[in-house]
């Protein structure tokens, strides 16, 4: 006879601010290469995508980063969100959500330096004037002006948001996009009050988070990815990012998603190839330092997870309190309901990486 899971730790609720999620997975952040056109308008492929993943079970679903001004643009074929009238095709994606108990945020997001000019339409902007490797490119140090149009663009993002039905805004601070690239030491230079302290150089966030608490109130979750190491010299380390994460939690916000790396530090946040069990979660040691620094605020961990046994001793164990997983997702939509029944024990992901396909993800091992 089969065992089920259903009484396990990863299949009780758990709340975010005051919004209660039904089961402990995440379904991370993933660029899905499948808006309609240049606007970033939804597409009828991104809500069935969505819809299969709530049928899966999955109690938080992140929607890949959507872009909050047209400069921020960062992959072909993303989301927007910077403009009214694509409120209504986002507010395809939280109705067919809804159809199901899960719960759905949308990642807002800026690319910052991490972009090309035929992208972006501009010359890419950053905190300040570092080169970009991996782009070439040598972005423009961003304006007082521009910082504070910046902030209040993430807000109308997540007003957008919420008036599309979204039930929170996860604030993309990670892998070398915009706000990362304030937060790092390695590419923020400033010596004004938007650079060099580890408060000045997360003001941005501070403000991005405070605007949207003032204008939609506490009750609407706002979280994070944040960079916990940047892997590079002079970069982000997760000592300092604990302290940002604290520092953020004070002006509002509501969990944090653990992550790392930058794109020209060659080592981002998806580490292609299945690994040993005892090397799953490789970001989860930094999240459970950071968890520390921000109790009782939620912590997601993320890294490479694939087996039930070490979902469940992570979150039974306190280390962290959600866990957020991409690629498995991509592969089986309905991996939550097949833990739960007990007819699986570990995903069937093998990491190769081949499903970030610029057609759309999928499975490569699927064909």
């Amino acid at each position: 006879m089969t065992e089920t899971h259903g009484s396990s730790v990863l299949f009780t609720p758990a709340r975010i601010g005051k919004l209660e999620i039904p089961n402990r997975f995440v379904r991370s952040a993933t660029h899905e290469f499948m808006a309609s056109d240049d606007e970033g308008a939804v597409s009828d492929r991104q809500v069935s995508l969505y819809r299969e993943l709530a049928r899966g079970e999955v109690g938080l679903i992140i929607t890949g980063h959507a872009f909050v001004h047209p400069a921020g643009k960062a992959s072909p074929r993303q989301t927007g969100i910077h403009d009214d009238r694509l409120v209504e095709g986002l507010s395809r994606i939280a109705e067919a959500v809804h159809e199901f108990p899960s719960r759905v945020f949308v990642q807002i997001a800026h690319a910052g330096r991490q972009t090309r000019e035929k992208l972006c339409g501009c010359t890419p902007m950053a905190a300040s004037a570092v080169y970009e490797p991996v782009f070439k490119l040598m972005p423009k140090e961003m304006t007082g002006d521009e910082i504070r149009q910046t902030i209040d663009d993430f807000v109308r993002a997540a007003r957008r948001a919420k008036e599309a039905g979204f039930d929170g805004v996860q604030i993309h601070c990670a892998h070398g996009y915009l706000l990362s690239g304030f937060i790092s030491p390695h590419t923020n230079r400033r010596k004004d009050e938007w650079g060099g302290s580890t408060s000045g150089r997360a003001r941005i966030v501070a403000e991005i988070v405070r605007g949207i608490k003032s204008l939609l109130g506490g009750s609407f979750p706002v979280i994070s990815k944040l960079n916990s190491d940047d892997f590079i010299p002079g970069g982000l380390r997760v000592e300092e990012s604990a302290r940002i994460a604290a520092f953020l939690v004070t002006e509002g916000l509501d969990g944090i998603e653990v992550s790392g790396g930058m794109t020209e530090a060659g080592r981002g946040s998806v580490w292609k190839g299945e690994r040993a069990p005892e090397d799953e979660g490789y970001f989860v040691r930094n999240a459970a330092m950071i968890k520390s620094a921000v109790l009782p605020v939620p912590v997601f961990g993320l890294g490479g997870i694939r087996s039930f046994r070490l979902m469940e001793d992570i979150v039974e164990g306190k280390t962290v309190d959600f866990i957020s997983m991409s690629r498995p997702f991509i592969r089986e939509p309905g991996l939550v309901r097949e833990f739960r029944a007990g007819r699986s024990g570990k995903s069937a992901c093998l990491s190769c990486n081949g499903c970030f396909n610029p057609r759309g993800i999928r499975c490569a091992q699927l064909g």
